[in-house]
Formats: structure tokens, sequence, C-alpha cells
């Protein structure tokens, strides 16, 4: 893509364009959503099922001391609802890709990296949506933020960086694949282990020792636990963690954010520039 102008702009000037051609990108992807409700419908669909499935079918075998697993479940399900919201980057690049619209995207007179802001900055919208979904459905179900006000935002929050984050690995994946069929399978190999051996759906402990050990510093189950402490989930009467990234989810959930970020982001912008002077 060629951004673009023959002199050298100066910073601020660099930085305009950038901050307004992301939102022009973000604006266009949000208005694709609107038009396509279906992707909307069904990526709030998912995370519903798995709530009536834990809750209603395994919940029922599965007791914990001091508070139910309805509410143990639910962060669960939220920080799985975030990343696999994240996953819209790396398929809708994909399918940019194959349709042609990069190309096009490579005429205009605009920053080559608006093209991935703008992307990961439409799959917040999405998982805003998704998380007010899957909070209506949690409250249905008997899930309350236990905490404190300024404590449920922080921990909403939290999970959209978290799912930032992921996006920029996921827009890698996206960059890589030619399709995105190719991107969806390719996406699971990732995301299923990282949200299934967690802390997710059943305490780490439980988990026989390598994967517990796996469990207990997959960036999931950081910010899983630390939406529960946030949202007051937990119990005193539940066995407290012996790790440090579980004492103290929060700090190890941004932690992975900032490590993330600084791996992916880079690693994207550069493949995005090999992909398009191919």
């Amino acid at each position: 893509m060629s951004s673009l102008v023959a002199d050298d702009p100066p910073v601020f000037a660099r930085l305009a364009m950038v901050v307004s051609d992301s939102a022009t990108i973000t604006k266009r992807n949000v208005i694709k959503i609107r038009r396509v409700p279906d992707v909307l419908i069904f990526s709030t669909l998912s995370p519903i099922m798995f709530v009536l499935l834990f809750a209603y079918i395994f919940g029922s075998a599965i007791k914990l001391e001091g508070t139910s697993y309805r509410e143990f479940l639910i962060a669960g399900i939220f920080a799985q609802t975030a990343v696999f919201g994240a996953t819209f980057t790396g398929s809708s690049l994909a399918e940019d890709m194959q349709k042609g619209i990069i190309d096009r995207f490579r005429s205009l007179p605009m920053a080559p990296v608006a093209v991935l802001v703008g992307r990961t900055v439409a799959d917040v919208v999405i998982n805003v949506v998704s998380l007010v979904v899957m909070s209506v459905t949690g409250l249905l179900i008997g899930w309350r933020i236990r905490g404190s006000l300024l404590d449920g935002v922080l921990g909403y929050v939290l999970l959209l960086l978290f799912a930032y984050a992921v996006s920029w690995m996921m827009a890698v994946v996206g960059l890589l694949v030619r399709a995105p069929e190719v991107f969806n399978n390719a996406s699971f190999m990732v995301i299923f282990p990282l949200t299934f051996i967690a802390n997710t759906f059943v305490p780490s402990r439980e988990l026989p020792t390598p994967l517990r050990v796996f469990a207990e510093w997959n960036p999931v189950s950081a910010v899983t636990q630390a939406t529960r402490d946030l949202f007051g989930n937990t119990s005193p009467m539940m066995p407290g963690p012996d790790v440090w990234s579980m004492r103290h989810p929060v700090a190890t959930t941004l932690i992975w954010v900032v490590v993330l970020l600084a791996v992916f982001v880079p690693l994207s912008l550069r493949q995005f520039k090999r992909t398009v002077s191919r």
C-alpha cells in the first residue's frame, strides 16, 4: 500500500492521517456488521449455548465450596467470548484479501496501519455487544456482580483490553492464510487449547499436573481469574491459588496484554506489507 505521499509529512500530520484513516476503516467494518447481522447474531448465540450447556447440564455435577457453579462459570464464558470475538480480525482480513478489497485500499492515499487498526477496533464493538448479551444471560440464570461498580467496570475493561491484544495475534494468522475457511481451522487450533486448558470451566487445581501448570500460566486463566475477583464471584472458602500468576491475575493479564501487543503488532504490520507487495 503506497501511503502515500511524495514528501515526508510532519509527525503530527502523519499521526492525524493514521487516526483519520483508522476511524474510516473502523466505520466501514462496523457498517459491514450492521448490513450482515448474521455475523453478530451467531457470535452471540454460541456463548449463550455454552452458558446453558455448562450451567444446566455439566453444572449439576460440579460442586464448588462457597459459591455456585453458575457464578464461577460466567467469568470463564466472558473470557472465552472475548477471545472468540477477536477472531473476526483474522477472518475478515482473509476475506478482504480473497475478495481483492485490500488491493483496492492499496490504490488509496491512506496509512497502511489503518487497515489493521480499523479492523481490530471494529472487533472491540463486536465484543462489547457480545458481553452485553452475555451479561443479560448471566443475570437470567442467577449471576450477579458482587463487587463494587468500579470493580465491575474494570472487569469489563480488562476483558476488552485482552480481546484487543488477541485480535492482533489473529491478524497475523489471517494474513498468513489465503481464505477465511483456512483461517477458521487454523485459529481453532490455537483458541481451543487456550480456552479449555484453563480455569474457564473448572478450577485449574482439578487438572492433571502438566495441564494444571499450563492452565496456571495461561493468559486466558489470568483474565478469567481477574474477572472473577473484580466481579466478586469468588469465595474465601475456596482453596486459594499458590502461583504468582493466579494470586495477581490483574497484573498478569496486563503483562500478557503488553506482551501480545509488543509481539504481534509489529509482526502483523510486517506481514501486511509482505502480503500487499505480492
